[in-house]
């Protein structure tokens, strides 16, 4: 069986244009040492819940979700992964930041609240 990609209905005029999805450019991930990673404390729109934001990954969803992952389990707390942020629920600052270092990425820092 396969699989068609899905196109949207476009016309164009001009010869040379040539149709991208952007599925196929998928970002590769940057090795640990290079994610400049920023650890932050979050409470807007959350109705004054505290979220500790991980921002700055580049690289593969699936490679995100894996890292947000880790880190809930070793804070025991829940969160979600989304738009390239890992979201912890609660002040889990300085743990989160202890567990990236140890796990290898380095260039992590700690900013705002």
């Amino acid at each position: 069986m396969v699989k068609k990609k899905k196109r949207l209905n476009f016309y164009s005029t001009n010869p040379d244009y040539y149709y991208e999805d952007g599925e196929d450019a998928q970002e590769e991930t940057l090795p640990k040492q290079q994610q400049q990673l920023r650890v932050s404390l979050d409470r807007k729109k959350r109705r004054g819940k505290m979220v500790t934001l991980i921002t700055g990954f580049v690289g593969k969803e699936e490679d995100l979700k894996d890292l947000g992952k880790t880190l809930k389990t070793k804070c025991g707390v829940g969160g979600s992964t989304k738009n390239n942020i890992i979201l912890i629920q609660g002040n889990h600052c300085v743990e989160t930041l202890a567990l990236l270092k140890s796990m290898g990425y380095t260039q992590t820092k700690r900013t705002g609240g």
